[in-house]
């Protein structure tokens, strides 16, 4: 462990160190964290799908050149007959599959949205949660290495009293003992707030070299305006992305079954045509009349009679896969609501263990006061006074950690029930 430390205090001189709010935090990850924008990346994609799906009913035109010396018969090229300029357009106006398709494609681009959003929540839990763990590791490091002062003096105190003959050997083990069990702690708790700083440098999209450290001495996560446990869950379930993901699937896929059934419809297009013919071609001596300008419009009707087998396989697979995704949303359904019972059950035994930490605080720091009343009085020592600011110290370290459930509980909660970035973002 020393010799971890040893790397750490180096690589930290040469860090970037940043000193954030949660906000300040939330607002960088949610920008920045390469999560987040990957997942904005494929929502702009899926707006792309729904052009390509689209693009068969927007009009096409080409213009170019046939322009070609022929002997004999003016014969056609790629279909059209010699012209010095042509031009083509097609449109698609009656394409039922395809229609079908572009509904897809709209509900796929809903799809995306809720990975987005769940992606967001995702990352803004994340970056709650380590700024609270870094808050609480600095506030019980503080204690810590007040503990660390003080067993250093008690030591020294209880060696003298030894080598005085007013107390034991095992006193002065037990007392180095607890030194260097604070000292360790010390370490431990150094080591851990570093990978908090590198952490949430890290969600924030930093760079790697960067350190990110909490502003706030004290945070307190909102809580959740809801009076009964089956209104969060109501609430979850109405804001679960899972759900609204699961239920736009099923939209999807059954357009995409319709696509597939439709497969024997008809499918009109809109044709025109244009060509500038020139005389060199012997139009003239081929047909009874020429003209220069020469025009077609019209429609394309396509009717299929043999589809094969393929479209129906199409439609039966969409089937199962409608099937599929329902059984999903009934069990995501199922878990989520067990999710949300857990997390608000965690809020409320999370509540009573704070309350009792703080309340155990209070008894141990009365006590203190008692034995520093006693020691005025010479009723007692100097070592049960050693004894009760040690008990101290870990009943502070305790309310921390208590203090952090509370508001690690009530962080899940808000994720459980959707109103995660609306309660912390400002």
């Amino acid at each position: 462990m020393r010799f971890l430390l040893t790397l750490l205090i180096p690589l930290t001189a040469l860090a970037d160190v940043r000193t954030f709010s949660l906000q300040d935090l939330l607002a960088a990850a949610l920008a920045q964290n390469p999560e987040v924008v990957l997942s904005r990346l494929e929502e702009e994609k899926s707006n792309d799908d729904i052009v390509l799906a689209r693009d068969p009913f927007h009009p096409k035109l080409v213009v170019g050149s046939g322009l070609a010396k022929n002997f004999g018969f003016p014969m056609s090229i790629e279909g059209s007959a010699p012209s010095v300029i042509q031009a083509k357009a097609i449109a698609s106006i009656f394409d039922r599959p395809q229609s079908y398709r572009v509904e897809a494609a709209k509900e796929h681009k809903k799809i995306s949205t809720f990975d987005t959003q769940s992606k967001r929540d995702e990352i803004t839990h994340r970056a709650a949660s380590l700024y609270l763990d870094a808050l609480r590791l600095n506030q019980a490091l503080r204690v810590l290495r007040s503990q660390v002062e003080n067993l250093t003096v008690v030591e020294a105190s209880v060696r003298t009293r030894v080598d005085e003959g007013r107390d034991l050997s095992i006193d002065a083990k037990r007392a180095n003992l607890r030194l260097l069990q604070a000292r360790q702690r010390v370490r431990t708790f150094e080591t851990e707030i570093h990978n908090a700083e590198v952490g949430m440098a890290a969600i924030a999209g930093l760079g790697v070299n960067d350190l990110v450290r909490p502003k706030d001495q004290e945070l307190q996560i909102p809580t959740m305006h809801l009076d009964t446990e089956e209104s969060a869950i109501e609430a979850a379930l109405a804001a679960s992305n899972e759900i609204k993901k699961l239920e736009t699937g099923l939209v999807a896929k059954g357009w995409e079954v319709k696509a597939s059934k439709a497969a024997n419809l008809p499918k009109i297009d809109l044709v025109a045509q244009y060509g500038l013919f020139a005389k060199f071609n012997n139009y003239e001596d081929y047909f009874r009349n020429f003209q220069r300008h020469n025009g077609i419009l019209g429609v394309s009707v396509q009717l299929p009679i043999l589809t094969g087998s393929a479209a129906r396989a199409m439609a039966s697979q969409g089937n199962i896969e409608i099937s599929r995704l329902r059984l999903q949303m009934s069990s995501a359904r199922n878990r989520i609501s067990s999710e949300v019972r857990r997390a608000w059950q965690d809020v409320d035994r999370a509540q009573t263990s704070s309350e009792l930490s703080l309340l155990e605080l209070d008894l141990q720091r009365e006590e203190v006061t008692r034995i520093l009343a006693l020691i005025g009085e010479g009723k007692a020592t100097q070592k049960q006074l050693e004894e009760m600011r040690y008990l101290e110290n870990e009943k502070w370290i305790s309310m921390f950690d208590s203090r952090f459930m509370l508001e690690r509980a009530k962080l899940d909660l808000l994720r459980q029930t959707g109103t995660l970035v609306a309660q912390l973002r400002p």
